[in-house]
């Protein structure tokens, strides 16, 4: 449902040289799958999101989001995809109910559809109780799920998420990931990038992990665990971190 094949991204730097974002980046996730997409801050998680969500375009390789290639089809990716950024903000002076049927607007959903949909994402996101209450009043948590419910607003196969849980508490944060394994069981394929890695440990069924731009290695959890030194502890944590410190020492990924 989501494969990136060979993904490279460049910017040309202000001193004139070439930053290599992403540099030749390749996975894939399949329908009924959430696979985590770790690194650290430049790493290239977000880059490589963005050009899945068609904001940016690749300097060569490419995307596919239900066959539809980012570079040839943006637009029949994004009615494929959802995706949720870190940074895109909720206009204020709309209310959750309106950013829905807006976006429900956009994609095209008849009336009838569309006021389905938009009662359904206020139950399942917890936001009957502000539906009607200005973005600009809600907390950051709520004005968070809005931004999940406008990604979700057309039912899309696969979902892009990008620090999703960064400004909701342990209960949002417990209940959005409850719904993303929701969704996976409904056959969405899921791409969720985190730094909250405890929060994933568990509930991503792969996880793919980056640094400098480059995949260093991907697997189950047991996967990862089980190449990490032995003489640490057996968690995800410590296992992001020896093979991110195996790549800089210079181990090929």
């Amino acid at each position: 449902m989501i494969e990136v094949v060979d993904l490279v991204k460049h910017y040309r730097a202000s001193d004139g040289g070439i930053v290599k974002a992403v540099d030749g980046v390749s996975f894939a996730v399949a329908a009924g799958e959430m696979v985590g997409l770790l690194g650290a801050n430049g790493a290239g998680k977000t880059t490589t999101l963005r050009v899945l969500a068609t904001l940016l375009k690749p300097t060569s390789g490419t995307a596919f989001v239900g066959g539809r290639d980012v570079r040839e089809d943006p637009v029949g990716v994004r009615r494929r995809l959802g995706y949720v950024s870190a940074t895109t903000g909720v206009p204020d002076r709309l209310t959750p109910r309106e950013v829905f049927d807006s976006f429900g607007r956009l994609h095209g959903l008849d009336p009838a559809a569309r006021a389905a949909r938009v009662e359904r994402l206020l139950d399942v996101l917890g936001l009957r109780s502000c539906a009607d209450r200005p973005a600009g009043r809600l907390s950051s948590g709520q004005r968070q799920r809005v931004s999940v419910g406008r990604a979700l607003v057309h039912d899309p196969p696969a979902l892009v998420l990008d620090e999703p849980t960064s400004a909701l508490d342990v209960v949002g944060s417990r209940d959005l990931l409850t719904l993303l394994i929701d969704l996976r069981a409904e056959g969405h394929a899921i791409l969720l990038s985190t730094h909250r890695l405890h929060e994933i440990e568990h509930r991503c069924d792969r996880f793919v992990v980056i640094h400098g731009g480059r995949v260093v290695t991907t697997g189950t959890r047991a996967d990862l665990v089980a190449a990490a030194p032995s003489d640490g502890p057996a968690t995800l944590e410590a296992a992001f971190f020896a093979a991110i410190d195996a790549t800089a020492a210079g181990a090929p990924p």
